[in-house]
């Protein structure tokens, strides 16, 4: 297929043989993307031989894609040392189209640890940024907040954190609609000496960024869902279990109510009145609806959709990075960080603190 895109268009490159079920569930995701964003457009990138097949199944999708062939393909398995300068893979083509200016953003259900590891090989880090980090978009009682990180970084110092914070602040602005997000340093309490101390230093640096973050202070994980911050901080290690946590705390939720309704009479009698709000709860935990976590911090923007997801699930990573494309996303982190000193705040932090 020789279409070539126009680069005045929204281009959005694709990872076709990235996670579980791929290409078919890639594909089939892609095409509920595109009926919702008829300005978008895609490049794939994959074994043309399982690609196109698929491909042909869906005309409209079709017109709006481009596909260039990758010889090989990035395993689950796979580590990241063994893959990173392999550059004949979906994934490494796909993330390099960005750094060419063909795309936007690249999306990829494929190994989590060879994304990160190419998209900063390939990408690069924007300048003052020290580290990306990995945020998602979660539900919480009042509606939905960000958090970051979730697994970039297992170790942060200070400076790495009230980075998160301000990309954070950014992101919910962008994102969710925020007008003045509030920030929360994830924590073992809310006590204001509670915790390590590159948390201390970070509380700091946020309270005295120069750009008027709106910092809450220290948040506790059964906090969470009750909506007090809009952003919430946390180095790698500890937002990924926290996410996790999170995570299989719905998935129990949902299997407990399943359960006692199948087990009571006068629950089935009743269901037909609850019909509404049980809908309505099921929707709210629906992990597929808030798939696509996103790599912020580079000169890029990496999505990774969650590797077993299905169809709609893979089309909610892909609406997030047409979302953050059309907002400009990494061009705005790129222009407010520029605005912040933040190796000043840290030397600061340390002088009053010490």
């Amino acid at each position: 297929m020789e279409q070539v895109l126009s680069t005045n268009n929204l281009v959005i490159s694709i990872d076709a043989m990235g996670g579980d079920n791929s290409p078919r569930i890639v594909i089939e995701g892609l095409a509920l993307a595109a009926k919702k964003n008829p300005d978008a457009r895609f490049i794939l990138f994959g074994d043309e031989a399982k690609v196109m097949p698929i491909l042909n199944q869906f005309p409209a999708l079709k017109n709006v894609c481009e596909f260039r062939h990758a010889t090989e393909v990035v395993h689950n398995e796979d580590k990241p040392s063994q893959v990173i300068r392999n550059r004949n893979t979906s994934m490494y083509m796909a993330i390099d189209a960005v750094r060419k200016g063909d795309a936007q953003a690249i999306v990829s259900a494929g190994n989590t640890g060879a994304l990160m590891a190419i998209s900063k090989m390939v990408l690069k880090t924007i300048q003052k940024i020290h580290r990306p980090a990995i945020v998602s978009i979660m539900p919480h009682r009042h509606g939905k907040y960000v958090m970051l990180d979730l697994g970039a970084n297992t170790e942060c110092n200070a400076i790495n954190l009230a980075e998160f914070a301000i990309m954070g602040d950014i992101l919910a602005r962008h994102a969710l609609g925020v007008e003045k997000p509030r920030i929360a340093l994830l924590n073992i309490g809310t006590e204001e000496m509670k915790g390590r101390e590159e948390i201390h230093q970070a509380a700091h640096m946020i309270k005295n960024s120069r750009m008027s973050l709106d910092y809450r202070g220290y948040i506790e994980p059964h906090e969470i869902p009750d909506g007090v911050a809009d952003v919430i901080v946390a180095d790698g290690f500890t937002g990924n279990i926290a996410l996790k946590s999170i995570e299989g705390t719905a998935r129990l939720v949902v299997r407990l109510l399943k359960d006692a309704v199948g087990k009571s009479f006068f629950a089935k009698i009743g269901m037909p009145f609850m019909l509404g709000v049980m809908l309505k709860v099921k929707k709210t935990m629906d992990p597929r609806l808030y798939n696509g976590a996103m790599l912020v911090g580079l000169n890029g923007l990496t999505v990774k959709s969650h590797g077993g997801t299905d169809a709609l699930g893979y089309s909610v990573a892909v609406n997030n990075a047409i979302m953050l494309v059309r907002q400009n996303f990494v061009a705005t982190i790129r222009e407010e960080v520029e605005k912040v000193d933040l190796d000043e705040l840290s030397q600061e932090a340390f002088y009053e603190l010490y």
